[in-house]
């Protein structure tokens, strides 16, 4: 007889290798045709709602792999909420207006854009936004992230764009929207303004220069012929000087150094002796600053004067604590001069040259007059020093060029109106990590005034008109009005339409006696877009809700997208749209450097989706701390690939040990289990409730590595290994086998259900081959809660303990090997001396208790003194004197008992006589 023939060996079509990168293109096309999506929303249609609401992606270029950080993660939560007892519906959504767009199709495509009206260039834009949103679409799909794909949220679709002028509209209603003239980043490369949020700060080199101004009337302080000095690092702003500013509450001095009288801070005296080079300085007379107010000092090369003035603002930390002040170049000139009567003066224009009002400068690009500013105080003797300084400056973020501050007419939501509401509602949120509290707290709490308005073309129109006399026009009928033309043919009918014809029919206005109107050209920031969503999108979709349950964005949203979507919301609404904010940091290389083509370390997700697929991808996702940096490299996916292998395998394991399996006549009552089988069950549900509590604080990777734990110590070093005596050896019906098969059987329909939001396409793969389970998909199912197994109640620290001692045996057992004593551990007999009570009474409580050690024979000692000592008991490990049986391979001194069959143990034999003799 071939007693191999015998065994109950293994048995699955599920394949070793997953081949993901040709499956999963398949599956995701099974999705869609079976339309996935709408079936999950349909199962858990009357659950309590689920809203993460998708923060817009920009509708230009491939997706990188923050965007898969980033949609992987949605999708996660999504998932897991679909599968835990909510109605989770996911509207993706693009934000499609503003510069890159423009810059595209002027500079990629060679769009003649002045050859063209406003109206046809936009339509451009449109055409290249849309084409974008399908190319990005199709790379999010394959990622796996399942959603209303065919029905996202655009932000240059008409009802959108309708809805962001209500906001606009409720805004301007309650005051909060103005125009007004004012210092505001301005971006030379762009050519228009900019908000805090499109800002960043790169290193820049400066010059950096101490001038003086001299006093012409003292006002009774000086006695003349004093000269105050500055410090700047933009001697392109001196052009624009009206004034000096001194902080009213600081000590002044007047130092005597040779013929010169010079007034600085007295605090910085020290500094500036230092600077430059004074040694003979004598302090002729001290003052405080408010004593100075209103002395009149001579321009160092404008025929006029500058003013002294009195400023908070005005600081020891450097320079001189005399301040130069140019109202039109900087907040807190502008400010701190309003005061005096003195209006900003801004000789710069769009493209950050000279005009005429800077004489001896007209032409010049503001960064090439530095040295010839320069030189012009050097020459007349008011440049006392020069030198060069490296320090963070503001850059257009995405030009990445400088930025200037310059005083220009733009229209301005005044967040200081409603700012003490914002605070209290951040307060409300919940944040993770909690960090995030505090920065967009602090955030906040500085911000005066939010820049709306921009200089392009693409975007969305600022609902404003004109009256002849130039006062701007906003009223609920005007805002009702176009937002209702808008809804009908888009805002593009605001460029391809005179201001009359956009009006309401017979509107009339005090300020347009003839009844002519103007129109405002300026657009919107794209801010304001992608914050208007929660009315746009959240109030606009039936299956959604405001407030969202999760804004989930990168870090840098926290002066964007979370920042605007917070102040459009209180402003309107008086409450945050969002209960969480979630947010991930960036994606670093492996070596912790940001991904630049130049470095050659950009990792592509389209090329990791082809080489390993897309479940290698999640999984990477799923396995870092993703709220702080993260990096990836190949060495890093190769060790993602290597634990999706491990789980793979375990699951193979055991589909393969479950072939001959029906659950509906084969499943033991947890009771009647093996008392192995209800510890190793009780040991699952303990991974089922952490992987929940993680999941429900969006934590991933403790839930991949529970798992991945569970598979490679509880599972494969374990509960699989010692099973196979039982599942290959034994009869078919064998109690303990069907014991076993039971545990099996939960075990991997709750690990594949628990693993199922993060690799999803391997688990639907896994859950295909289960017998006997009912749902079509495992999409489609509710993740178990943790239950209490049946008659664990008595055995868990039993076998906790003998975990334990198990240890020491494994100890012994490689230590016998290592010194030729055994081969392989079924060579061995062992024999164990309990060192204390408790243990003893655990061994003598364990029936089969070689199995699980995996040798042929145990015995328990009475007395000590019988080996080496480890924790918990003496073990002393020897070659079993007896023979190897053919079919079990466990070394028995009952082999060759049988006559029938003399190369088989006992037990062997009686399973081959009972089951396979006829």
């Amino acid at each position: 007889m071939e007693y191999k023939q015998t065994l109950l060996m293994p048995k699955t079509a599920f394949p070793m290798r997953g081949n993901l990168p040709n499956k999963e293109p398949e599956r995701q096309k099974n999705w869609e045709e079976n339309n996935q999506y709408q079936k999950s929303l349909e199962r858990t249609k009357g659950r309590p709602l689920f809203v993460l609401h998708d923060g817009p992606p920009y509708a230009n270029g491939d997706i990188h792999i923050g965007h898969a950080l980033n949609k992987i993660l949605k999708d996660f939560i999504v998932r897991y909420k679909s599968m835990t007892g909510y109605y989770a519906p996911y509207v993706p959504g693009w934000d499609t207006h503003g510069l890159p767009i423009e810059t595209a199709l002027t500079k990629k495509k060679k769009v003649k854009r002045k050859e063209m009206s406003v109206a046809e260039f936009r339509k451009l834009c449109e055409e290249y936004a849309l084409g974008q949103i399908d190319s990005q679409r199709t790379q999010f799909k394959k990622l796996g992230v399942r959603g209303d794909w065919d029905n996202p949220y655009i932000t240059l679709t008409k009802d959108y764009e309708a809805s962001q002028i209500k906001v606009f509209g409720e805004m301007a209603r309650k005051g909060y929207i103005y125009k007004g003239l004012k210092p505001v980043y301005w971006s030379p490369s762009s050519e228009s303004a900019l908000a805090e949020a499109e800002i960043e700060y790169q290193d820049k080199r400066s010059p950096s220069i101490y001038v003086s101004f001299e006093v012409t009337d003292g006002k009774g302080v000086f006695d003349g012929g004093e000269k105050i000095i500055i410090w700047t690092t933009t001697p392109w702003t001196l052009p624009a000087n009206l004034g000096i500013s001194l902080h009213p509450d600081l000590s002044y001095v007047v130092a005597q150094v040779n013929d010169e009288k010079y007034v600085v801070a007295e605090a910085l005296l020290e500094d500036v002796k230092e600077v430059l080079g004074w040694e003979d300085v004598t302090v002729v007379k001290t003052f405080k600053g408010q004593e100075a107010d209103r002395v009149e000092a001579q321009h160092p090369f404008y025929d006029r004067k500058s003013l002294v003035m009195l400023g908070e603002h005005v600081t020891t930390d450097a320079g001189t604590g005399c301040v130069h002040t140019a109202p039109g170049h900087g907040e807190d000139d502008f400010y701190v001069c309003r005061k005096y009567g003195i209006d900003a003066f801004c000789p710069v224009d769009e493209k950050g040259v000279f005009t005429s009002e800077a004489p001896g400068f007209e032409g010049l690009f503001y960064d090439d007059a530095n040295k010839v500013i320069t030189e012009k105080l050097d020459e007349n003797g008011s440049l006392l020093k020069l030198e060069f300084i490296t320090h963070s400056y503001p850059h257009d973020w995405r030009t990445k060029k400088p930025t200037i501050f310059r005083a220009t007419s733009q229209w301005f939501a005044s967040i200081k109106d409603f700012r003490q509401e914002i605070l209290e509602e951040i307060k409300n949120v919940n944040w993770y990590p909690h960090w995030g509290e505090t920065r967009l707290y602090n955030m906040v709490r500085d911000r005066e005034d939010w820049c709306i308005s921009r200089q392009r073309a693409w975007g969305v129109p600022i609902p404003v008109f004109y009256g002849e006399d130039g006062t701007p026009i906003i009223t609920d009928e005007t805002i009702s009005h176009v937002s209702d033309l808008f809804r009908e043919h888009g805002s593009n009918i605001w460029f391809e339409r005179e201001a009359e014809d956009l009006l309401p029919e017979g509107f009339t206005s005090e300020h347009s006696p003839n009844g002519k109107f103007t129109k405002e050209v300026d657009i919107m920031d794209v801010w304001f877009d992608s914050g208007s969503s929660h009315e746009g999108v959240l109030m606009n979709r039936p299956e959604l809700d405001r407030p969202a349950d999760i804004y989930l964005e990168g870090s840098d949203q926290y002066r964007g997208w979370f920042n605007s979507s917070l102040s459009t919301s209180v402003a309107v609404t008086g409450k945050a749209p969002y209960k969480n904010i979630i947010s991930h940091g960036f994606v670093l290389d492996g070596n912790g450097r940001k991904m630049s083509k130049s470095l050659g370390n950009v990792i592509v997700p389209s090329k990791v989706q082809k080489q390993l697929g897309s479940d290698i991808l999640r999984l990477w996702v799923a396995s870092v701390d993703y709220q702080a940096d993260v990096r990836i490299s190949d060495d890093i996916l190769k060790q993602t690939s290597e634990s999706y292998r491990k789980i793979r395998n375990t699951f193979r394991f055991l589909l393969a040990n479950l072939a001959d399996f029906d659950p509906a006549k084969d499943r033991v009552k947890d009771e009647e289990l093996e008392e192995v089988d209800r510890y190793m069950l009780h040991r699952l549900q303990q991974v089922l409730k952490g992987a929940r509590d993680n999941y429900e604080h969006f934590e991933f990777a403790p839930v991949v590595n529970l798992v991945h734990n569970f598979c490679a110590v509880d599972l494969s070093s374990f509960y699989l290994d010692f099973a196979k005596d039982i599942l290959y050896i034994e009869a078919a019906d064998h109690p303990r086998r069907r014991s076993i098969q039971t545990g099996y059987y939960e075990i991997l329909t709750t690990l594949v259900q628990v693993l199922a939001p993060i690799i999803p396409h391997t688990a639907e793969e896994v859950w295909e081959y289960i017998p006997g389970v009912d749902a079509e998909t495992v999409h489609f199912t509710d993740i178990p809660e943790p239950r209490k197994v049946a008659g664990s109640e008595g055995i868990v620290g039993k076998w906790d303990h003998f975990m334990e001692v198990r240890d020491d045996v494994l100890k012994a057992l490689e230590e016998a090997r290592a010194e030729k004593v055994i081969g392989k551990s079924l060579e061995a007999k062992i024999t164990l001396a309990p060192l204390d009570d408790e243990t003893r009474q655990v061994l003598e409580n364990v029936a089969h208790l070689h199995q699980y050690f995996i040798v042929s024979e145990a015995v328990i000692a009475d007395e000590k003194g019988i080996g080496k000592a480890y924790d918990y008991v003496e073990v002393a490990v020897e070659k079993h004197p007896g023979e190897t049986c053919e079919r079990c391979w466990v070394v028995s001194e009952t082999v060759g008992e049988d006559k029938d069959h003399p190369t088989l143990c006992a037990r062997c034999a009686s399973v081959v006589k009972e089951n396979y003799t006829n």
